[in-house]
Protein backbone atom coordinates (compact mmCIF):
# COMPACT_ATOMS: atom_id res chain seq x y z
CA UNK A 1 0.00 0.00 0.00
CA UNK A 2 2.62 2.64 0.59
CA UNK A 3 3.92 2.42 -3.22
CA UNK A 4 0.58 4.47 -3.33
CA UNK A 5 2.56 7.34 -1.05
CA UNK A 6 1.93 10.12 -3.50
CA UNK A 7 5.56 12.11 -4.08
CA UNK A 8 4.30 15.72 -3.94
CA UNK A 9 4.64 16.87 -0.67
CA UNK A 10 1.37 18.25 1.39
CA UNK A 11 1.38 19.71 4.80
CA UNK A 12 -1.12 18.48 6.90
CA UNK A 13 -2.91 19.37 10.39
CA UNK A 14 -5.55 17.90 10.98
CA UNK A 15 -4.66 14.44 10.83
CA UNK A 16 -1.61 12.06 11.30
CA UNK A 17 -0.18 8.99 9.11
CA UNK A 18 1.92 6.67 10.73
CA UNK A 19 2.95 8.41 13.32
CA UNK A 20 6.83 9.22 14.98
CA UNK A 21 5.28 9.28 18.33
CA UNK A 22 2.91 7.92 20.77
CA UNK A 23 1.16 9.77 23.72
CA UNK A 24 2.09 10.99 26.61
CA UNK A 25 0.72 7.94 29.31
CA UNK A 26 2.92 5.58 27.58
CA UNK A 27 6.98 7.95 28.76
CA UNK A 28 5.12 8.23 32.23
CA UNK A 29 4.35 4.30 32.40
CA UNK A 30 7.95 3.46 31.36
CA UNK A 31 9.54 5.93 33.99
CA UNK A 32 7.79 4.56 36.76
CA UNK A 33 8.90 1.38 35.86
CA UNK A 34 12.31 2.28 36.69
CA UNK A 35 11.49 2.90 40.50
CA UNK A 36 11.55 -0.61 42.64
CA UNK A 37 8.52 -1.86 43.93
CA UNK A 38 6.33 0.77 41.99
CA UNK A 39 2.72 -0.26 40.56
CA UNK A 40 2.31 2.45 37.54
CA UNK A 41 -1.18 3.44 37.74
CA UNK A 42 -3.29 4.95 34.82
CA UNK A 43 -6.21 7.24 35.73
CA UNK A 44 -8.43 6.84 33.07
CA UNK A 45 -10.25 3.85 31.04
CA UNK A 46 -8.94 0.21 30.83
CA UNK A 47 -8.69 0.48 27.54
CA UNK A 48 -6.00 3.32 27.37
CA UNK A 49 -3.79 1.55 29.92
CA UNK A 50 -3.91 -1.99 27.79
CA UNK A 51 -2.30 0.31 25.24
CA UNK A 52 0.30 1.64 27.23
CA UNK A 53 0.90 -1.87 28.46
CA UNK A 54 0.85 -3.28 25.43
CA UNK A 55 3.29 -0.56 23.41
CA UNK A 56 5.81 -0.90 25.98
CA UNK A 57 5.73 -5.33 25.69
CA UNK A 58 6.07 -5.16 22.51
CA UNK A 59 8.98 -3.31 22.64
CA UNK A 60 11.38 -4.77 25.77
CA UNK A 61 9.46 -8.09 25.46
CA UNK A 62 8.54 -8.14 29.31
CA UNK A 63 5.40 -7.89 30.90
CA UNK A 64 4.79 -4.11 31.73
CA UNK A 65 2.71 -4.24 35.06
CA UNK A 66 0.08 -1.39 35.60
CA UNK A 67 -3.11 -0.75 37.21
CA UNK A 68 -6.08 1.57 36.20
CA UNK A 69 -8.99 3.51 37.88
CA UNK A 70 -11.40 1.64 35.43
CA UNK A 71 -13.47 4.84 34.27
CA UNK A 72 -17.10 4.11 33.03
CA UNK A 73 -20.04 6.32 31.93
CA UNK A 74 -20.12 7.23 35.86
CA UNK A 75 -16.67 8.29 36.39
CA UNK A 76 -16.69 10.31 32.86
CA UNK A 77 -20.04 12.44 34.08
CA UNK A 78 -19.08 12.45 37.86
CA UNK A 79 -15.21 12.08 38.07
CA UNK A 80 -13.02 9.62 39.15
CA UNK A 81 -12.61 10.33 42.55
CA UNK A 82 -14.21 7.48 43.56
CA UNK A 83 -12.61 4.49 41.60
CA UNK A 84 -8.62 5.93 42.44
CA UNK A 85 -9.56 5.86 46.22
CA UNK A 86 -11.20 2.11 45.67
CA UNK A 87 -8.62 1.37 42.85
CA UNK A 88 -5.26 2.84 45.37
CA UNK A 89 -7.03 0.27 48.33
CA UNK A 90 -6.83 -2.16 46.25
CA UNK A 91 -3.34 -2.24 44.54
CA UNK A 92 -2.05 -1.66 48.11
CA UNK A 93 -4.37 -4.36 49.30
CA UNK A 94 -3.24 -7.08 46.65
CA UNK A 95 -0.25 -6.23 44.82
CA UNK A 96 1.49 -4.69 47.92
CA UNK A 97 3.77 -1.82 46.04
CA UNK A 98 6.23 0.34 48.47
CA UNK A 99 4.78 3.11 46.09
CA UNK A 100 1.40 4.02 43.41
CA UNK A 101 2.84 6.59 40.94
CA UNK A 102 -0.27 7.79 38.92
CA UNK A 103 -0.77 9.51 35.53
CA UNK A 104 -3.57 10.76 33.99
CA UNK A 105 -5.24 9.87 30.49
CA UNK A 106 -6.97 12.50 28.17
CA UNK A 107 -9.95 11.58 29.87
CA UNK A 108 -9.30 12.46 33.28
CA UNK A 109 -7.18 15.56 31.90
CA UNK A 110 -10.59 16.93 29.76
CA UNK A 111 -13.26 16.02 32.58
CA UNK A 112 -10.46 17.92 34.74
CA UNK A 113 -9.74 15.49 37.98
CA UNK A 114 -7.74 17.17 40.97
CA UNK A 115 -5.60 14.21 41.99
CA UNK A 116 -3.79 16.30 44.45
CA UNK A 117 -6.73 16.24 46.55
CA UNK A 118 -8.40 12.74 45.68
CA UNK A 119 -4.41 11.87 47.08
CA UNK A 120 -5.09 14.03 49.84
CA UNK A 121 -8.22 12.31 50.86
CA UNK A 122 -6.29 8.88 50.56
CA UNK A 123 -6.20 6.31 53.28
CA UNK A 124 -2.48 5.62 52.23
CA UNK A 125 -0.73 2.56 54.36
CA UNK A 126 1.94 3.56 56.87
CA UNK A 127 6.01 3.28 55.12
CA UNK A 128 3.42 3.26 51.80
CA UNK A 129 3.05 6.35 49.34
CA UNK A 130 1.47 7.33 46.61
CA UNK A 131 2.32 10.45 43.61
CA UNK A 132 1.37 11.73 40.86
CA UNK A 133 1.91 13.72 37.04
CA UNK A 134 -0.41 15.08 34.62
CA UNK A 135 0.46 13.62 31.16
CA UNK A 136 -2.62 14.55 29.09
CA UNK A 137 -2.66 12.71 25.50
CA UNK A 138 -2.96 15.51 23.10
CA UNK A 139 -0.63 17.37 24.07
CA UNK A 140 3.24 16.51 23.54
CA UNK A 141 4.51 12.76 23.12
CA UNK A 142 5.38 10.07 25.21
CA UNK A 143 9.25 11.98 25.86
CA UNK A 144 7.36 14.76 27.68
CA UNK A 145 5.14 12.01 29.48
CA UNK A 146 8.56 10.27 30.83
CA UNK A 147 10.22 14.16 31.81
CA UNK A 148 6.43 15.13 33.84
CA UNK A 149 6.55 11.78 35.47
CA UNK A 150 10.37 12.01 36.97
CA UNK A 151 9.37 15.46 37.77
CA UNK A 152 5.96 14.22 40.21
CA UNK A 153 8.46 11.60 41.59
CA UNK A 154 10.85 14.37 42.95
CA UNK A 155 8.42 17.03 43.78
CA UNK A 156 6.68 14.30 45.93
CA UNK A 157 9.60 12.77 46.82
CA UNK A 158 12.92 14.58 46.50
CA UNK A 159 14.26 16.10 50.19
CA UNK A 160 16.79 18.60 50.56
CA UNK A 161 19.97 18.06 52.68
CA UNK A 162 23.58 18.76 53.46
CA UNK A 163 25.36 17.61 50.34
CA UNK A 164 26.99 14.36 49.72
CA UNK A 165 29.40 13.12 47.37
CA UNK A 166 26.70 11.36 44.94
CA UNK A 167 25.93 12.79 41.98
CA UNK A 168 22.54 12.19 40.40
CA UNK A 169 22.28 11.02 36.76
CA UNK A 170 19.19 11.68 34.58
CA UNK A 171 19.62 9.08 31.72
CA UNK A 172 17.08 10.15 28.99
CA UNK A 173 14.82 8.15 27.63
CA UNK A 174 16.62 5.10 26.91
CA UNK A 175 17.22 1.14 27.49
CA UNK A 176 18.44 -1.15 29.55
CA UNK A 177 21.26 -1.64 27.84
CA UNK A 178 21.85 1.97 27.63
CA UNK A 179 21.61 2.57 31.24
CA UNK A 180 24.07 -0.47 32.12
CA UNK A 181 27.06 1.41 29.92
CA UNK A 182 26.04 4.39 31.80
CA UNK A 183 26.76 2.67 34.68
CA UNK A 184 29.78 1.18 33.62
CA UNK A 185 31.55 4.59 32.65
CA UNK A 186 30.27 5.94 36.01
CA UNK A 187 31.98 2.84 37.91
CA UNK A 188 35.10 3.30 35.70
CA UNK A 189 35.35 6.90 36.68
CA UNK A 190 35.10 6.12 40.29
CA UNK A 191 32.26 8.69 41.25
CA UNK A 192 28.97 7.37 43.65
CA UNK A 193 26.01 7.94 42.02
CA UNK A 194 22.29 7.80 41.72
CA UNK A 195 20.46 6.82 38.40
CA UNK A 196 16.98 8.14 38.14
CA UNK A 197 15.15 6.21 36.79
CA UNK A 198 16.66 3.20 36.41
CA UNK A 199 14.67 0.58 33.75
CA UNK A 200 17.75 -1.90 34.15
CA UNK A 201 17.01 -5.69 35.76
CA UNK A 202 13.36 -4.43 35.47
CA UNK A 203 12.74 -4.31 31.70
CA UNK A 204 15.15 -6.94 30.61
CA UNK A 205 15.24 -9.13 33.89
CA UNK A 206 16.84 -11.86 33.70
CA UNK A 207 15.26 -15.58 33.44
CA UNK A 208 15.18 -17.26 36.68
CA UNK A 209 12.27 -19.57 35.82
CA UNK A 210 10.47 -17.83 38.81
CA UNK A 211 7.70 -14.64 37.82
CA UNK A 212 8.73 -11.56 39.88
CA UNK A 213 6.36 -8.83 39.67
CA UNK A 214 8.78 -6.23 40.97
CA UNK A 215 12.15 -6.97 39.83
CA UNK A 216 15.23 -6.53 41.68
CA UNK A 217 16.58 -3.22 39.24
CA UNK A 218 14.98 0.18 40.06
CA UNK A 219 15.42 3.33 41.47
CA UNK A 220 14.97 2.80 45.26
CA UNK A 221 12.60 5.16 47.29
CA UNK A 222 15.21 5.93 49.62
CA UNK A 223 17.67 7.14 46.53
CA UNK A 224 14.57 9.44 45.13
CA UNK A 225 14.44 11.39 48.76
CA UNK A 226 18.28 11.58 48.77
CA UNK A 227 18.10 13.56 45.00
CA UNK A 228 18.14 16.95 47.11
CA UNK A 229 21.57 15.78 48.58
CA UNK A 230 23.29 15.38 45.62
CA UNK A 231 25.93 18.01 44.29
CA UNK A 232 24.90 17.72 40.95
CA UNK A 233 23.20 16.26 38.97
CA UNK A 234 24.02 15.27 34.88
CA UNK A 235 20.19 15.38 32.97
CA UNK A 236 21.50 13.64 29.59
CA UNK A 237 18.78 14.43 27.01
CA UNK A 238 18.19 18.25 26.56
CA UNK A 239 15.01 17.73 25.57
CA UNK A 240 13.58 15.07 27.99
CA UNK A 241 15.73 15.92 31.45
CA UNK A 242 15.73 19.68 31.49
CA UNK A 243 11.90 19.79 33.58
CA UNK A 244 13.02 17.22 35.97
CA UNK A 245 16.60 18.79 36.47
CA UNK A 246 15.06 22.15 36.92
CA UNK A 247 12.22 20.65 39.69
CA UNK A 248 15.15 18.98 41.95
CA UNK A 249 16.85 22.87 41.21
CA UNK A 250 13.75 24.93 42.15
CA UNK A 251 12.76 22.59 44.86
CA UNK A 252 16.61 21.34 46.77
CA UNK A 253 18.54 23.91 45.13
CA UNK A 254 20.96 20.89 43.40
CA UNK A 255 22.79 22.36 40.32
CA UNK A 256 22.47 20.72 36.99
CA UNK A 257 24.42 20.07 33.75
CA UNK A 258 22.04 19.62 30.66
CA UNK A 259 24.37 17.78 28.54
CA UNK A 260 23.17 15.86 24.76
CA UNK A 261 22.28 11.87 24.92
CA UNK A 262 26.44 10.34 25.18
CA UNK A 263 25.67 8.99 21.55
CA UNK A 264 28.40 9.01 18.87
CA UNK A 265 32.17 10.54 19.16
CA UNK A 266 31.52 14.30 20.31
CA UNK A 267 28.70 13.91 22.73
CA UNK A 268 30.24 10.93 24.78
CA UNK A 269 33.51 12.97 24.93
CA UNK A 270 31.25 15.56 26.66
CA UNK A 271 30.07 13.04 28.91
CA UNK A 272 32.89 11.67 30.22
CA UNK A 273 34.77 15.37 30.46
CA UNK A 274 31.28 16.11 32.24
CA UNK A 275 32.25 12.97 34.51
CA UNK A 276 35.93 13.97 34.86
CA UNK A 277 35.10 16.92 36.06
CA UNK A 278 33.19 15.65 39.17
CA UNK A 279 36.09 13.15 39.92
CA UNK A 280 39.66 15.08 39.75
CA UNK A 281 40.11 15.62 36.10
CA UNK A 282 41.37 11.83 35.91
CA UNK A 283 39.67 9.47 32.92
CA UNK A 284 39.89 5.76 33.20
CA UNK A 285 42.60 4.11 31.13
CA UNK A 286 39.69 1.53 29.64
CA UNK A 287 37.57 4.36 28.88
CA UNK A 288 40.66 6.14 26.35
CA UNK A 289 40.84 1.91 24.86
CA UNK A 290 37.12 2.34 24.56
CA UNK A 291 37.44 5.45 22.38
CA UNK A 292 40.36 4.55 20.21
CA UNK A 293 38.59 1.60 19.19
CA UNK A 294 35.68 3.80 18.10
CA UNK A 295 38.10 5.92 16.41
CA UNK A 296 39.72 3.47 14.57
CA UNK A 297 36.84 1.46 13.18
CA UNK A 298 35.66 5.18 12.16
CA UNK A 299 38.80 5.46 10.23
CA UNK A 300 38.83 2.07 8.57
CA UNK A 301 35.36 2.42 7.27
CA UNK A 302 35.12 5.61 6.61
CA UNK A 303 34.47 4.77 2.77
CA UNK A 304 31.40 3.20 3.32
CA UNK A 305 30.14 5.85 5.18
CA UNK A 306 31.06 8.64 3.86
CA UNK A 307 28.96 10.58 1.61
CA UNK A 308 25.97 8.39 1.91
CA UNK A 309 22.80 9.69 2.55
CA UNK A 310 20.62 8.79 5.31
CA UNK A 311 17.28 9.79 7.26
CA UNK A 312 17.54 9.71 10.82
CA UNK A 313 13.96 9.40 12.81
CA UNK A 314 12.59 8.71 16.20
CA UNK A 315 12.71 10.46 19.65
CA UNK A 316 13.98 14.20 19.61
CA UNK A 317 16.99 13.46 21.87
CA UNK A 318 18.11 10.37 20.24
CA UNK A 319 17.16 11.81 16.75
CA UNK A 320 20.05 14.55 17.50
CA UNK A 321 22.74 11.94 18.93
CA UNK A 322 22.11 9.61 16.35
CA UNK A 323 22.56 12.73 13.70
CA UNK A 324 25.93 14.26 14.68
CA UNK A 325 27.26 10.54 14.96
CA UNK A 326 26.17 10.49 11.43
CA UNK A 327 27.74 13.68 10.46
CA UNK A 328 30.85 12.40 12.45
CA UNK A 329 31.21 9.63 10.18
CA UNK A 330 31.05 11.37 7.30
CA UNK A 331 27.49 10.63 6.26
CA UNK A 332 25.01 13.23 5.07
CA UNK A 333 22.11 12.87 7.56
CA UNK A 334 19.63 14.41 4.32
CA UNK A 335 16.54 14.56 6.84
CA UNK A 336 15.98 14.62 10.30
CA UNK A 337 12.37 14.03 12.01
CA UNK A 338 10.42 13.68 15.08
CA UNK A 339 7.02 13.25 15.95
CA UNK A 340 7.00 14.95 19.66
CA UNK A 341 6.52 19.04 19.14
CA UNK A 342 8.88 21.95 19.52
CA UNK A 343 10.73 24.16 17.48
CA UNK A 344 14.19 23.31 19.97
CA UNK A 345 14.53 20.26 18.09
CA UNK A 346 14.88 22.03 14.78
CA UNK A 347 17.19 24.54 16.45
CA UNK A 348 19.56 22.43 17.62
CA UNK A 349 19.42 19.97 14.41
CA UNK A 350 20.02 23.21 12.49
CA UNK A 351 23.34 24.56 14.24
CA UNK A 352 24.47 21.10 14.22
CA UNK A 353 24.02 21.40 10.27
CA UNK A 354 25.87 24.71 9.96
CA UNK A 355 28.68 23.65 12.21
CA UNK A 356 29.27 20.65 9.90
CA UNK A 357 29.11 22.53 6.87
CA UNK A 358 26.11 20.53 5.67
CA UNK A 359 23.08 23.44 6.04
CA UNK A 360 22.31 23.50 2.99
CA UNK A 361 22.07 19.67 2.19
CA UNK A 362 20.18 18.43 5.58
CA UNK A 363 16.51 19.72 6.56
CA UNK A 364 15.20 18.97 10.14
CA UNK A 365 11.38 19.09 11.29
CA UNK A 366 9.16 18.28 14.65
CA UNK A 367 5.72 17.30 14.80
CA UNK A 368 6.10 15.65 11.82
CA UNK A 369 5.18 12.15 10.72
CA UNK A 370 6.25 9.25 8.38
CA UNK A 371 4.39 9.62 5.98
CA UNK A 372 5.95 13.47 5.58
CA UNK A 373 9.52 11.44 5.96
CA UNK A 374 7.91 8.64 3.11
CA UNK A 375 7.26 12.10 0.31
CA UNK A 376 10.38 13.75 1.49
CA UNK A 377 12.26 10.16 0.56
CA UNK A 378 10.53 9.87 -2.91
CA UNK A 379 11.40 13.36 -3.92
CA UNK A 380 15.24 13.26 -3.27
CA UNK A 381 15.72 9.07 -1.96
CA UNK A 382 18.51 8.45 0.59
CA UNK A 383 20.91 5.57 0.89
CA UNK A 384 19.67 4.52 4.68
CA UNK A 385 17.02 4.79 7.38
CA UNK A 386 18.20 4.82 10.68
CA UNK A 387 15.77 4.85 13.42
CA UNK A 388 12.57 2.78 14.92
CA UNK A 389 10.62 -0.16 13.62
CA UNK A 390 7.79 2.33 11.90
CA UNK A 391 10.46 2.83 8.99
CA UNK A 392 10.06 -0.51 7.82
CA UNK A 393 7.40 0.01 5.69
CA UNK A 394 9.69 2.44 4.06
CA UNK A 395 12.62 0.89 4.00
CA UNK A 396 10.20 -2.05 2.27
CA UNK A 397 8.22 0.34 0.04
CA UNK A 398 11.51 2.19 -1.60
CA UNK A 399 14.29 -0.75 -0.90
CA UNK A 400 16.33 1.03 1.72
CA UNK A 401 18.45 -0.85 4.11
CA UNK A 402 17.49 0.07 7.53
CA UNK A 403 19.45 0.00 10.99
CA UNK A 404 16.79 -0.20 14.20
CA UNK A 405 17.96 2.36 17.03
CA UNK A 406 16.26 3.82 19.23
CA UNK A 407 12.43 3.35 20.80
CA UNK A 408 9.87 1.16 19.35
CA UNK A 409 12.01 -1.75 17.92
CA UNK A 410 8.95 -3.98 17.75
CA UNK A 411 9.90 -6.24 15.16
CA UNK A 412 13.23 -7.69 16.52
CA UNK A 413 14.29 -9.63 19.80
CA UNK A 414 17.26 -8.38 22.40
CA UNK A 415 17.83 -4.56 21.49
CA UNK A 416 16.84 -3.36 24.53
CA UNK A 417 19.67 -4.74 25.94
CA UNK A 418 22.06 -3.88 23.82
CA UNK A 419 23.34 0.15 24.16
CA UNK A 420 23.90 2.96 21.68
CA UNK A 421 25.49 5.55 23.85
CA UNK A 422 28.97 5.62 25.05
CA UNK A 423 31.97 4.62 23.13
CA UNK A 424 31.12 1.07 23.03
CA UNK A 425 27.78 1.81 22.10
CA UNK A 426 28.98 4.08 19.16
CA UNK A 427 31.23 0.86 18.00
CA UNK A 428 27.95 -1.33 17.91
CA UNK A 429 25.88 1.11 16.02
CA UNK A 430 28.56 1.85 13.87
CA UNK A 431 29.31 -1.52 13.28
CA UNK A 432 25.67 -1.70 12.43
CA UNK A 433 25.87 0.79 9.61
CA UNK A 434 28.43 -0.32 7.92
CA UNK A 435 26.72 -3.81 7.56
CA UNK A 436 23.66 -2.29 6.82
CA UNK A 437 25.59 -0.27 3.74
CA UNK A 438 27.96 -3.00 2.75
CA UNK A 439 25.14 -5.84 2.47
CA UNK A 440 22.85 -3.52 0.20
CA UNK A 441 26.11 -3.04 -1.94
CA UNK A 442 26.83 -6.74 -2.11
CA UNK A 443 23.14 -7.43 -2.75
CA UNK A 444 22.46 -5.13 -6.09
CA UNK A 445 26.03 -4.76 -7.73
CA UNK A 446 26.94 -6.63 -10.43
CA UNK A 447 28.57 -10.37 -10.09
CA UNK A 448 31.95 -8.87 -11.55
CA UNK A 449 32.18 -6.16 -8.42
CA UNK A 450 31.19 -8.34 -5.42
CA UNK A 451 34.45 -8.45 -3.50
CA UNK A 452 35.20 -10.79 -1.01
CA UNK A 453 37.38 -8.48 0.89
CA UNK A 454 36.25 -5.07 1.41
Amino acid sequence: MLDLTPEKHMDRTGVLINPCKTCQPVGALFAALGVRRCMPYSHGSQGCVSYHRTYLTRHFKEPAIACTSSFTEGACVFGGGPNIRQGAKNVFDIYDPDIIAVHTTCLSETIGDDLNTYIEEMDIPDGKYVIHCNTPSYVGSHVTGFANMMAGFIKYLAVKGKPTEQVALFPGFVNPGDIREYKHLLKRMKLKNIVFPDCSNVMDAPMTGEYKMYPDGGTTIEEIRALGSCRKVLALGRLTSEEPAAQLKRKCGVDFSLLPLPIGLADTDAFVMALAALNGGDVDAVIEEERGRLVDLMLDANPYYYGKKVAVYGDPDTVLGLTRFCLELGMIPSYVLTGTPGETFVRLADSMFKEYGRENECRAFAAKDLFDLHQLIKDAPVDLLLGNSHGKQIAKAEDIPLVRAGFPVLDRYGHPSLSIVGYRGAFALATKIADALMDAFDRNCADEDLDLVM
